[in-house]
């Protein structure tokens, strides 16, 4: 009887074991690049926090509005230093949310500790790459009041993150050579978006140079290199923010 006891004692200690083990393998994020890395780093011009839930890229002068960045599924959220120090350098307060197991969906409202925490003239645009972008239409369609616009980055609402009567300026980019996005289901997601919402291709652009954490599984290569996509899209957001979202101040 002690035999057979220690004989299911081994075998369930080995399926427990199996089990973490397909878990880490099924689970284990994106690691940030060396340019990531890199752009981790502080400079005289930006100082880089890695806090616990949040890092954070504080200008020296900052302007508004501040950036919230969800990340994407299973990308470690060091991944996007080099969109946040590029938003940064700007002149604009950069928060890249990190999310349990790396997933936005365990994490949605984790942008109301920031925003409870605000500046006094501090003022909000949310938005997320992939994952992170669904997320983050969730949580902007339940406090609209909070912030001054959304974006997306290959990426789309689902029904539970309807913007259509938040009456809020929305941006959404994605690449033509994305493998990853269901195009599909983003030209359908288009009835959660408000008539107001602005639309970006980038020509040769894919879903993993959102980011910078290598290629993703299911994408397509890119036919331009990463910095021309990063270069690109901050433009575009940055262009829409100057006209669509705070034009009357931008013109005084």
């Amino acid at each position: 009887m002690k035999a057979f006891k220690r004989h299911w004692w081994k075998a369930g200690l080995a399926l427990i074991v199996l089990l973490m083990g397909a878990t880490y393998l099924y689970l284990r994020p994106y690691q940030p690049s060396l340019d990531a890395l890199s752009a981790m780093q502080s400079t005289d011009e930006i100082t880089v926090s890695d806090e616990k839930q949040v890092i954070r890229f504080e200008p020296k002068t900052p302007v508004q509005p501040s950036i919230i960045y969800y990340p994407g599924g299973l990308v470690k959220p060091e991944s996007y230093a080099t969109y946040a120090k590029a938003f940064a350098q700007a002149g604009h307060r950069v928060y890249i949310v990190k999310m349990p197991l790396n997933l936005a969906i365990f994490g949605g409202d984790r942008a109301q500790p920031i925003i409870a925490a605000k500046a006094a003239d501090e003022t909000f645009l949310l938005g997320g790459h992939s994952l992170g972008g669904v997320m983050a239409a969730r949580y902007a369609a339940a406090h609209a009041s909070e912030l001054d616009g959304v974006f997306f980055f290959a990426s789309y609402p689902d029904p539970k993150g309807s913007l259509v009567s938040s009456n809020l300026p929305v941006f959404s980019v994605v690449g033509s050579d994305d493998g990853a996005i269901n195009m599909a289901a983003l030209t359908k997601a288009k009835s959660d978006l408000p008539n107001t919402a602005e639309y970006h291709t980038i020509r040769g652009g894919n879903h993993s140079q959102f980011g910078s954490y290598g290629f993703q599984k299911g994408d397509h290569p890119a036919e331009i290199s990463a910095e021309q996509q990063l270069d690109e899209t901050v433009k575009l957001l940055l262009d829409w923010e100057r006209s669509v979202v705070h034009p009357t101040e931008r013109a005084q």
